[in-house]
């Protein structure tokens, strides 16, 4: 019988949909969602990256933060987790585009 302790899970930062909707100049907001998925509505202003294309290296010399999204946020989660072990000031929005849309919030379609 083993007595090893399971693995801690890292934490990753995070933000709400309010606190990225309200995010101060300069911050970066990242989806890393699919072409398809964005074009069906994406948070104005926010730069698409899919997650299979994400180097987070690209970031790294970026002094401002990073707000990343996706759909639900779990691969928002694993990006971001991407981002911070490269240095970047990253962080997940929590619930994603879900929460987003639900909350009333904007969503561009071009």
């Amino acid at each position: 019988m083993s007595t090893a302790s399971p693995q801690r899970q890292p934490t990753i930062p995070g933000v709400t949909v309010v606190e990225a909707h309200q995010r101060p100049a300069g911050v970066v907001l990242l989806d890393v969602r699919e072409p398809t998925e964005w074009a069906d509505g994406h948070v104005p202003g926010a730069v698409l990256q899919p997650l299979g294309q994400l180097d987070p290296t690209d970031l790294a010399a970026s002094a401002a933060p990073v707000y990343v999204i996706c759909r639900s946020g779990n691969r928002s989660a694993t990006a971001t987790c991407a981002l911070v072990n490269a240095g970047v000031d990253a962080y997940n929005v929590v619930g994603g585009m879900t929460a987003w849309t639900e909350a009333g919030f904007p969503v561009s379609h071009d």
